[in-house]
C-alpha cells in the first residue's frame, strides 16, 4: 500500500518559477511536515495484531513529492479487504485528516 503526494500542477510550478523559486523550500518543508504527520496517523490506525505492518510503515519526502507506504506485503489488503476479510482503512483516513493542513504547514515555513 502506498500513498503518493506530488506537487506537479503546471500552473503552480510556473508561478513558483515567476517568484524565483523562493517558495520552493517552504513548500518542500510544508509537504514534509504533512507527510510526517500522515505517517504517524497511518501507524496509529494500522491493525496491530503482531505489529509487523506498523513497523513496516515509512515515508519518503523529496522536494515536491512525498510518499507514505507499507513494506509488509499485505498493507493494501488490510486497507481494502479481501473476499475473506473486511478492510479497515487506515491510509485514507490519515490522508484525509492531514492533507487540509498542507497549506498551513507551507505558510508556517515562509
Amino acid at each position: 500500500m502506498e500513498i503518493n503526494v506530488k506537487i506537479d500542477d503546471a500552473e503552480v510550478l510556473r508561478n513558483m518559477a515567476k517568484l524565483g523559486g523562493k517558495f520552493k523550500p517552504a513548500i518542500a518543508a510544508g509537504l514534509r511536515d504533512t507527510i510526517i504527520a500522515t505517517t504517524a496517523d497511518v501507524v496509529k490506525g494500522s491493525r496491530h495484531k503482531t505489529g509487523n505492518n506498523q513497523r513496516s510503515i515509512a515515508y519518503e519526502s523529496d522536494k515536491l513529492s512525498a510518499a507514505v507506504f507499507s513494506t509488509s506485503g499485505y498493507g493494501g489488503y488490510l486497507e481494502t479487504g479481501t473476499a475473506k476479510m473486511a478492510g479497515i482503512p487506515y491510509f485514507k483516513p490519515a490522508l484525509d485528516k492531514n492533507m487540509p493542513d498542507l497549506g498551513k504547514n507551507i505558510k508556517r515555513h515562509m
